[in-house]
């Protein structure tokens, strides 16, 4: 396997599988364009990019009609539902993510129009790799991490092996040090997986991942990294206890604490020898408060997660 690795010094915060993000709602439903700032196609302009489709956006008419069928399709469902609890049956339904919504962030670019790169020519937007477009990139043998570290933001491609998600061969397509990230916002509409990042130049681009909101809590401008020895004796005594009961794996990364809004601290372990090529890495996590109490779930602020 071939895993990338960050330099001495530096701490790995996250990795997720993560690609272009796709147009939910009916007139964009599925497809994504890369904009100039006069909304301008520049597909072809993108340097070292392979051809990928040639979307259009459906008329109004035709996205009624696909809105008018598919709320059909959801009533019908209802009626049987109702007809299969209302003859004894013990239906529950699945919970999905609650983090999605209905309602646009911006009409103009996630009903009207859907860019996933919006970039004058030479910014930092258009330097983006082909490989996290769906539309290029056959993602059923292939995927793409966004990994983050203190120092920078780095995009992987890695071929993808179904029948085992342990195998992990990156290839570095991409990166750019923290300091060109001017901003990161989450997208809910209409999945919840989506986040806009905004560089320096005034270029951003749209991803999404299953996985966003480690890469959200990270890269905000407000968090900040707390050292563990700035932490008091009983801060640092509870991530000591935390780590011996829940990491044995040798290789697993140091404590990244965070001091969220509410006061509390989050601490969160990376676990490299669990990494996937499907989840990315995974972690495990608590929360402490400024007495080095572990809290309970219960406990936790909206801030805290």
């Amino acid at each position: 396997m071939d895993i990338w690795q960050p330099e001495p010094g530096e701490t790995l915060l996250a990795r997720v599988p993560v690609t272009f993000a796709s147009g939910a709602a009916m007139r964009v439903r599925g497809m994504r364009w890369f904009r100039d700032t006069e909304r301008n196609d520049i597909q072809s302009e993108l340097r070292n990019w392979p051809e990928g489709p040639l979307y259009t956006a459906r008329s109004g008419g035709d996205a009624l009609a696909r809105n008018a069928a598919k709320g059909g399709i959801l009533a019908l469902g209802g009626i049987i539902m109702a007809a299969l609890s209302s003859a004894g049956g013990n239906l529950s339904g699945g919970s999905g993510s609650d983090s999605g919504s209905d309602t646009p962030h911006d009409p103009a670019d996630e009903v009207a129009d859907f860019p996933v790169m919006w970039a004058a020519s030479g910014t930092i937007a258009r330097s983006l790799p082909w490989q996290l477009d769906p539309g290029r990139s056959d993602t059923k043998r292939y995927q793409t991490h966004a990994i983050l570290t203190d120092r920078r933001l780095v995009i992987v491609g890695l071929p993808f092996y179904k029948k085992d998600l342990e195998i992990i061969e990156d290839e570095v397509l991409w990166q750019i040090p923290r300091s060109a990230i001017s901003g990161i916002e989450p997208r809910d509409f209409k999945d919840g997986d989506d986040f806009k990042v905004t560089f320096t130049d005034g270029s951003w681009c749209r991803l999404s991942s299953f996985r966003r909101q480690r890469i959200l809590r990270f890269m905000a401008p407000s968090v900040e990294l707390t050292p563990l020895e700035s932490l008091t004796s009983a801060q640092q005594s509870t991530v000591e206890a935390f780590v011996a009961s829940k990491v044995q794996a040798p290789d697993a990364a140091s404590p990244s604490v965070t001091r969220r809004p509410s006061g509390h601290f989050r601490v969160e372990i990376l676990l490299p020898s669990r990494f996937s090529s499907f989840f990315g890495a995974p972690d495990v996590s608590m929360v402490m408060d400024s007495d080095g109490r572990q809290l309970e779930i219960t406990e936790y602020h909206s801030e805290d997660f």
